[in-house]
């Protein structure tokens, strides 16, 4: 029974942290590149969009395909930043926590 209650102390004081981490990760940012760093795209580590910057240089009409498969580029790299990010952050949350392999949180 002492371990049982040892383990919901320890999943209570998880759950608190885990609050204060996912409120921590809304506010942080993460900037994915692409061409160079002549298209960024910065996102919160939740995955929202914050910015996009884009080099004068490429505003071309002929090269609008392009642009947008750069676009792309820096999204996709920016919220793998992000994924790592707060995989880093969770994985802080649960040290210590005996927790099944390939179990993802938050639930």
């Amino acid at each position: 029974m002492k371990d049982m209650m040892g383990l919901m102390k320890k999943a209570q004081e998880m759950q608190a942290r885990m609050g204060q981490v996912q409120a921590e990760l809304e506010t942080m940012t993460v900037t994915g590149a692409a061409a160079s760093g002549m298209v960024k795209v910065t996102l919160t580590v939740t995955g929202n969009m914050r910015a996009i910057s884009i080099d004068p240089s490429l505003l071309k009409a002929e090269e609008q395909e392009m642009l947008e498969d750069l676009i792309l580029t820096a999204h996709e790299n920016a919220r793998q930043k992000a994924a790592a990010v707060s995989e880093e952050k969770m994985r802080a949350v649960t040290a210590g926590m005996p927790m099944p392999p390939g179990m993802k949180l938050p639930f």
